[in-house]
């Protein structure tokens, strides 16, 4: 699933090419998406300026001229393509896990645009695009009990420590939890850890307060770079300028079982288990239980 840069990342491609632009009409091909399409979704849209475009954890927000809005996840294969009219040639796919060019038939949703045309395409359906309305949106069910955003001035050493012990459990699913931050995933938690020199499995409670603060430096230090590099490329994602990301090239732990430990002297070997049925990567040596 795409993680923050990634979605950061797809944000940008959009602002970039459809911000201050006209919904010109929509066209629905499937419905049948995680939850169904509104029957009315291309009326409440169509003549609509898209005013602003933010993300929240992983969900693309689209700020419309009239004051309400629409929400886009992406799901596990979900992936957006932007097709210039003006060049045929030219497709730019924000998809994260793609083996092949998008198939047709995936196709679901047409936003039509004056200079562009994006198209959502979503091979498993596990994405969603939802319309609120001004007075619904503050009570999205998928927005109101997230936890704080990392890149965020309120996520801070203090805020970590104060809730962080409130908690009695494998630091790892901590972290994972969006209720407490929100948009981490799977990959950059398990470099994280790494770079904290934190075993997946110790107890939140036994964190220290230098432990702590390496995880704040580290979380935000991981997510400006992997933005700044495109985001992490697992099969064929790309960015804002339908290039691939680069972050992945930096991986220290995430799918490298078996290797040796990167850091200088360490005699380590990365190992893998299986935690909450996620992976999770780890040296045997730098991350002590």
């Amino acid at each position: 699933m795409p993680e923050l840069p990634e979605v950061e990342i797809t944000r940008k491609t959009l602002q970039k090419y459809i911000e201050n632009e006209y919904i010109l009409d929509i066209k629905i091909n499937n419905r049948n998406l995680r939850y169904k399409i509104d029957k009315n979704f291309r009326k409440n849209l169509k003549g609509k300026k898209i005013v602003k475009i933010s993300r929240r954890s992983k969900y693309l927000i689209f700020h419309l001229s009239d004051g309400n809005f629409f929400l886009i996840h992406l799901g596990m294969s979900g992936r957006i393509l932007v097709d210039q009219s003006k060049n045929k040639d030219l497709v730019l796919d924000t998809s994260f896990y793609p083996s092949a060019p998008p198939l047709v038939k995936h196709n679901h949703v047409f936003f039509y645009f004056k200079k562009s045309n994006v198209i959502y395409n979503d091979t498993r359906r596990f994405g969603f695009i939802k319309f609120y309305k001004a007075k619904e949106f503050i009570n999205s069910s998928h927005l109101k009990n997230l936890g704080v955003e990392p890149l965020s001035k309120n996520f801070t050493t203090t805020f970590v420590k104060k809730k962080i012990f409130q908690f009695n459990k494998p630091i790892k699913n901590i972290l994972m939890d969006q209720t407490f931050i929100c948009g981490l995933g799977n990959i950059y938690v398990n470099e994280v850890l790494f770079l904290s020199k934190i075993h997946p499995l110790r107890n939140s409670k036994s964190l220290n307060n230098l432990e702590i603060k390496q995880l704040v430096f580290f979380i935000k230090k991981i997510l400006v770079k992997s933005i700044s590099l495109g985001g992490s490329t697992i099969k064929d994602f790309h960015n804002s300028e339908g290039k691939s990301g680069f972050f992945q090239d930096t991986f220290k732990v995430y799918a490298k079982e078996g290797s040796a430990c990167s850091k200088k002297n360490c005699r380590g070997i990365i190992k893998k288990i299986v935690l909450s049925s996620r992976a999770s990567f780890f040296c045997d040596r730098c991350q002590k239980e």
